[in-house]
C-alpha cells in the first residue's frame, strides 16, 4: 500500500502537466492549427536554409557538394574585405538604407495621425484603399512605371519640366538621382501598409483621454502631441528598431531593375554584387561570405539600437 501511495505521488507531478498542456490545447488548437502554417514557413524558408552557411567556409566545388568540399577557413571572408570595392559597396548599401529609414519611416506615422483626424469615413476609406494598394503591385512593375515616368523621350516628369521651361533630365543614367529615386519609389509603394499598423495601435487609444485633454483645453495639434503621440511610442519604438536591423538589407529586386552601369557609383550595394559574384560567376561561397557579413552587420545594429532603447526607455524588443 505504502508503495502504490509513492507510486502515485511520483507521477503526480507529471501528470500536472500533461494535464495543462491539455486543457490549453482544448481551449486553442484552432489558433494553434492557424499558426503551423507560419511555423513551417519560418522552419523551410529560415532556419532549415542556415545550414547552407557553411559554404562560405569551404571552397565549394558543385560536383562535391556541401560536406565533401575543401575546407578554407575565412579566406573569402579575408578577400571580400580587400576587395578594393568593399567599401563602395558598403557605403552605398548603408547610405540608401539610412535614407529611406529617415525619410521612410516617419512617413507612415505621419499618414496615420493625419488619417486619424478625419472625421470623414468615406473619404478616410478612400485614402487608406489608395494608399496601400501599391503594396501588392510587384517590383517589376513599380520599376517599370518609374523607368516610364523619367523617360528622358514621353516621361510624365520630364513633359511637365518642359513645360516650364526647364531641360529634360536623364534621372536613370546619373548617379546622384538613383538614391532619390529609390527612396521615393519605396515610400509611395509601401506608406499605406505600414499606415495599418499605426492606425491599429491609435484604435487602442482610450477616447476618455481625448475628452480629458479637451476639458483643460487643449487644441487638436496638443492634442496629438500629448495624447495620441504617446499612445502609439510603444509600436514607434518597436518598428524603429526592427527597421535599424535593416538597413543594410536592402531589396535586392529594385536596385537590380533601375541600376545599371553609368550608376554603379551609387547604385551598386551588396546584394546586387552578391548576384552578379554568386549567380553571373558562380563563385558561391565567396557570395555566402558578402551575404553573411551583411546579416552579422544587421544583427549588431539591431542590439545596439535594442541596449540605446533600453536605457533611454522603457520600450525594447528584449
Amino acid at each position: 500500500m505504502a508503495m502504490q501511495q509513492s507510486e502515485l505521488q511520483a507521477r503526480a507531478p507529471a501528470s500536472v502537466p500533461y494535464g495543462r498542456f491539455r486543457r490549453r490545447w482544448s481551449r486553442g488548437k484552432l489558433l494553434l492549427v492557424m499558426f503551423v502554417p507560419c511555423l513551417l514557413y519560418y522552419v523551410l524558408f529560415k532556419y532549415y536554409p542556415m545550414f547552407g552557411i557553411v559554404i562560405s567556409f569551404k571552397n565549394y566545388n558543385l560536383y562535391k557538394g556541401v560536406w565533401e568540399s575543401d575546407w578554407v577557413g575565412f579566406k573569402y571572408y579575408a578577400m571580400f574585405f580587400q576587395n578594393p570595392d568593399f567599401w563602395l559597396l558598403f557605403r552605398n548599401t548603408f547610405l540608401l538604407g539610412l535614407y529611406k529609414l529617415v525619410f521612410g519611416f516617419p512617413a507612415p506615422i505621419l499618414l496615420a495621425l493625419m488619417l486619424h483626424e478625419v472625421r470623414n469615413r468615406l473619404f478616410k476609406r478612400f485614402v487608406q484603399t489608395a494608399t496601400y494598394m501599391p503594396h501588392f503591385i510587384s517590383n517589376v512593375i513599380v520599376a517599370s512605371m518609374v523607368v516610364m515616368f523619367l523617360s528622358p523621350t514621353g516621361g510624365l516628369i520630364n513633359q511637365l519640366m518642359n513645360s516650364l521651361g526647364l531641360e529634360t533630365v536623364h534621372f536613370l543614367t546619373r548617379p546622384e538621382w538613383f538614391r532619390t529615386i529609390y527612396v521615393l519609389s519605396e515610400i509611395w509603394q509601401h506608406l499605406g501598409w505600414e499606415t495599418i499598423i499605426y492606425l491599429a495601435a491609435l484604435s487602442a487609444i482610450d477616447p476618455s483621454l481625448y475628452e480629458a485633454a479637451e476639458m483643460d483645453g487643449a487644441g487638436r495639434l496638443r492634442k496629438v502631441w500629448s495624447v495620441t503621440l504617446p499612445g502609439i511610442t510603444s509600436a514607434i519604438v518597436i518598428l524603429l528598431l526592427l527597421n535599424v536591423g535593416k538597413v543594410l538589407e536592402i531589396g535586392f529586386e529594385k536596385v537590380y531593375l533601375l541600376a545599371n552601369p553609368t550608376t554603379y557609383e551609387t547604385a551598386d550595394i551588396f546584394s546586387t554584387y552578391v548576384y552578379r559574384v554568386g549567380m553571373t560567376n558562380g563563385n558561391f561561397s565567396y557570395a555566402a561570405a558578402i551575404d553573411m557579413f551583411t546579416g552579422v552587420v544587421s544583427l549588431v545594429f539591431i542590439v545596439m539600437a535594442n541596449s540605446i532603447s533600453r536605457k533611454v526607455s522603457d520600450n525594447s524588443l528584449w
